[in-house]
């Protein structure tokens, strides 16, 4: 008889984005600190998250967050995050979905009305609030990582498209910021695959002119999104509106607008002066799905204006199961899954 694996999931999502939350069958991971567990699974035990993302399982729009003990006592769990072009330090989408998962797991007690509790992140402790309302989680509130912007006002030529300006941003990962109307755009479903094929073009530009580097994580390796920018619109004072969308490379396109995508607009826009602290920003997907940012607090770092954010969703439980992989199976045989998954007895 082959041997098995066996993982309990609970799929969410968030503005459209399935996050796989994996409540249960993984072993003990290396590493003092979510962060150093995360590395461990990069460097060491990557097939889980390839498992998780490609066929037969899973599809690359998802992504999965791992349910690990936090090595700070006052997180009540710690996560790491895996989405097709790695492992991100943050995400304010699969935050926003893990902390809804633990609520629904009875990992944090549902409380009615307005909760506080802490995650732990690669990036470190994420304070979350949580709004329960007739024991339905309505909203999550997470931090969104500190946010400036790298590069304002750039210019590079983009083979079969021509010379485009971009604006990079840092936001728990770089993303390359360009405006959707200049290059023909109107932010709607039906435009998901040529807004795909374009910012897989820009992208892979930039990324052969040059590097990133954050003022203290040093280098986090090349650039992994970009986010198309819609017209902003203010309908009352303080708080604006955009459609936008966001794009994972290679070739995602995201179902949400994403957290981190939100937090480097406003940065952008606190760069520009547009906004200030109390301000808010709606992003709005191309299936006008929506997130909040809100404006906390303006900083200074290493000559960087550092914008401190907030960023609320509501994410939906889609479903709980069990996945079992057979070590026989030919779709995975190419995966070594016993250094971190338990054997089903």
């Amino acid at each position: 008889m082959s041997r098995q694996y066996a993982l309990r999931l609970m799929d969410t999502h968030a503005g459209g984005d399935v996050s796989r939350i994996v409540t249960s069958g993984i072993k003990e991971l290396p590493g003092d600190t979510v962060r150093a567990q995360m590395v461990y699974l990069r460097d060491e035990a990557d097939d889980l998250r390839r498992l998780l993302l490609e066929e037969p399982y899973g599809i690359p729009e998802m992504s999965v967050d791992l349910i690990v003990p936090p090595s700070d006592p006052r997180a009540a769990a710690g996560y790491i995050i895996m989405e097709v072009m790695g492992y991100p330090i943050y995400s304010g989408s699969n935050t926003i979905c893990t902390a809804t998962a633990v609520l629904e797991a009875g990992i944090v007690d549902k409380i009615e009305g307005v909760q506080h509790f802490m995650l732990e992140a690669p990036a470190g402790l994420v304070q979350i609030e949580a709004r329960v309302e007739n024991g339905v989680v309505e909203a999550i509130t997470c931090e969104g990582l500190p946010s400036y912007i790298d590069t304002f006002d750039a210019r590079i030529d983009v083979p079969g498209i021509g010379e485009i300006t971009y604006h990079v941003a840092y936001s728990g990962g770089f993303y390359a910021l360009v405006d959707a109307t200049e290059l023909g755009f109107e932010l709607v479903a039906s435009e998901e695959r040529r807004l795909a094929e374009t910012a897989h073009a820009i992208v892979e530009a930039i990324r052969a002119d040059r590097l990133f580097s954050h003022y203290s994580l040093g280098d986090v390796g090349p650039l992994p999104f970009l986010h198309f920018m819609g017209p902003v619109d203010n309908p009352a004072d303080g708080f604006y509106r955009s459609r936008s969308a966001t794009y994972v490379h290679p070739g995602v396109i995201c179902r949400s607008t994403t957290g981190t995508g939100t937090s480097a607009r406003l940065a952008l826009m606190n760069h520009r002066g547009q906004i200030g602290p109390g301000d808010r920003l709606e992003t709005v997907s191309l299936r006008n799905t929506r997130f909040i940012g809100e404006f906390v607090a303006r900083d200074h770092a290493e000559g960087h204006d550092v914008v401190n954010n907030t960023i609320t969703g509501k994410s939906h439980v889609i479903a709980n199961s069990e996945i079992i992989a057979n070590a026989d199976d030919p779709m995975i045989t190419h995966l070594t899954l016993g250094g971190v998954v338990d054997e089903r007895r």
